[in-house]
C-alpha cells in the first residue's frame, strides 16, 4: 500500500493545493480552487482521478489552522474521507513555519506554503493526529464569541471616560474599579454636566442604586463641574456609547447563560472550584488544555505550555533577574491573569501568596507573576488528582515545600576539575563576580567552623 501526502494552504475565498509521495516527489503539482461549491466539485474530481489511478493508496491531507477559513476545507476533505482512503489533519501554523525556516526557502508564496504543509506531514509524522473528533466545538466557538465581546465592552468604556473626562469630570472617580450600571443609566440621561445639574433629587432616585444622598452629591458637583463639553453632539456621542454597551452586556449575559450547560462538564466544575476563577474562565482554561490534562506530564510542563513559568539567563557575564517566560498561547495567561486581580481583592491563598511576594521585595507585577503560575499549578493538581480544590490541602502543600537548610558547600560542582583562577583571561565583569564568590565562601567557612566548635565550659 503507497502513501501520498496532499497539502492544502487556505487563504480567505480560495486554497492552494499540492500531492506528493512518501519520497517527497510531485505528483500532482499546484493547483489552486475557489472555497465555492464547484471548487469544492473540481477537489473530487481530482482526487476521483487520483485513486482510479492509485486504487491502493492511501491519502494523508492537511490543513493549517487559519482562524476558522479553512474549516469548510477541512469538512469537505473529511466528507470524501467517507468514500475513498482520506485521513485529514489540521495543523499548527507554528509549526509549519518552522519547518519553513528550518528549509532555508527564501520565499514565502502559496504555493511554497502548500508544498512546506505536505513535507511537514512526511518528516513529522509521530506529531500528527490524524481525523480527530472535536467534541468541544461548539465550546470554542462561545467563548471565543465571549471574548470578542468584552474586548469591545472594554473598547467602549475607553471611549465613554474620555468623553465623561470632558462632559463631566466629578463622574470620573465612580469608574475607578468598575463601571457600576447605575452610572450608565445616569450618563444615558444625563450626558452632560449641565443637564445633570437641572436635575432633581426625586428623578435621580428613580434610578436603581441612587439613593438620595449620592443624588444629592451627584448633582452639587455638576453644578460645580468644570466640564468644558457641553455641545449636542458630545450628549449624543455619550447616548449612543452607552446604548451599545446595554446591548453588549444582553449579549454578554445570553452567553454566559448558554455556557452554563458546560458547568455539569466534570473538568469545568474542579477548574472552577478553584477561588476567583469563574465558569467562564474555567471554560478558556479548558479549552486552552485541549480538553485534556494527560498531555502533560507535571504541573511544570503546563506552566510552560501556557508561558507562565519564570526564566533565567545566567550565561557569560550577562545575567537577568528571573521573569515569567510568557511562551506559547497568551490567551490562557490573560485569563489567569484576571482570576489573579479578582483573588487579589478577596481573602484567599491567592491574596495571601500575593501579600507574600510582596514583602519578599517583588514588584507588584512579579508578585502577579507568581500568583499566575502558581494558579497553574493548582489547576494541574487538582485535574490530575480529580479532586476539587481544598485550601487545606494546599496550605499542605506549602509548608511541606518550603525550603530545607542544607549544609555549605565551599565548591561548586562545575569547579570540580579546576579552581577558579584570578589571573585568567575574564572580563572585569567575571573577575568581580570571582572576587565576590571567594570572599563569600570565606565567610561562610568561617562561621561554620565556629557553629561546629564545642563549647568550653570555664570554671
Amino acid at each position: 500500500m503507497s502513501t501520498f501526502y496532499l497539502g492544502c494552504d487556505v487563504s480567505k475565498g480560495y486554497a492552494d493545493f499540492v500531492l506528493i509521495d512518501h519520497k517527497k516527489n510531485i505528483v500532482e503539482s499546484n493547483f489552486q480552487l475557489d472555497d465555492t461549491d464547484a471548487g469544492h466539485n473540481k477537489l473530487e474530481q481530482i482526487l476521483r482521478s487520483f485513486f482510479e489511478k492509485n486504487p491502493q493508496a492511501t491519502l494523508y491531507a492537511a490543513v493549517e489552522s487559519t482562524g476558522g477559513y479553512e474549516n469548510n476545507w477541512f469538512q469537505a476533505l473529511k466528507m470524501l474521507g467517507v468514500r475513498f482512503a482520506i485521513k485529514v489533519a489540521r495543523l499548527n501554523p507554528v509549526g509549519v513555519n518552522h519547518h519553513k525556516r528550518a528549509g532555508l526557502k527564501r520565499n514565502s508564496t502559496d504555493k511554497i506554503s502548500a508544498l512546506a504543509i505536505a513535507e511537514y506531514q512526511i518528516n513529522h509524522a509521530d506529531v500528527i493526529h490524524y481525523d480527530e473528533q472535536d467534541p468541544y466545538k461548539s465550546m470554542k466557538r462561545l467563548f471565543t464569541a465571549y471574548r470578542m465581546l468584552r474586548k469591545i465592552r472594554t473598547q467602549l468604556l475607553n471611549q465613554l471616560e474620555s468623553l465623561i473626562y470632558t462632559a463631566n469630570p466629578e463622574l470620573v472617580k465612580y469608574r475607578k474599579d468598575n463601571t457600576p450600571q447605575w452610572l450608565l443609566r445616569l450618563l444615558n440621561q444625563y450626558p452632560v454636566a449641565e443637564n445633570l445639574a437641572k436635575a432633581s433629587i426625586e428623578e435621580l432616585d428613580c434610578i436603581p442604586h441612587i439613593d438620595s444622598d449620592r443624588a444629592r452629591a451627584l448633582i452639587e458637583g455638576a453644578q460645580s463641574s468644570v466640564a468644558s463639553a457641553t455641545d449636542q453632539p458630545t450628549q449624543v456621542l455619550i447616548k449612543v456609547v452607552t446604548n451599545q454597551i446595554f446591548e453588549l452586556d444582553k449579549s454578554i449575559n445570553a452567553l454566559i447563560k448558554q455556557a452554563n450547560e458546560y458547568a455539569d462538564v466534570h473538568e469545568i466544575s474542579l477548574i472552577s472550584s478553584i477561588d476567583s476563577i469563574g465558569l467562564m474562565s474555567a471554560i478558556g482554561l479548558f479549552i486552552e488544555l485541549n480538553g485534556d490534562i494527560r498531555l502533560f506530564d507535571n504541573a511544570k510542563k503546563l506552566s510552560s505550555f501556557w508561558g507562565t513559568h519564570p526564566i533565567l539567563k545566567d550565561s557569560g557575564d550577562g545575567s537577568m533577574v528571573p521573569k515569567m517566560s510568557k511562551n506559547g498561547r497568551s490567551k490562557p495567561r490573560s485569563i489567569l491573569y484576571m482570576a489573579v486581580l479578582n483573588g487579589i481583592r478577596c481573602d484567599g491563598f491567592i491574596s495571601d501568596t500575593y501579600k507574600r511576594e510582596l514583602k519578599k521585595g517583588k514588584c507588584k507585577m512579579s508578585a502577579i507573576g507568581v500568583c499566575m503560575n502558581k494558579l497553574a499549578r493548582i489547576i494541574f493538581g487538582v485535574l490530575k488528582n480529580d479532586t476539587p480544590f481544598d485550601p487545606e490541602i494546599n496550605r499542605r502543600h506549602q509548608l511541606r515545600s518550603r525550603p530545607k537548610t542544607s549544609s555549605f558547600k565551599t565548591k561548586s560542582d562545575k569547579r570540580r576539575f579546576q579552581q577558579e583562577d584570578q589571573n585568567a583571561p575574564i572580563s572585569r565583569r567575571q573577575s568581580k563576580k570571582r572576587k565576590e564568590r571567594e570572599q563569600s565562601q570565606s565567610e561562610q567557612v568561617t562561621i561554620s567552623e565556629i557553629k561546629s566548635s564545642p563549647l568550653v565550659e570555664h570554671s
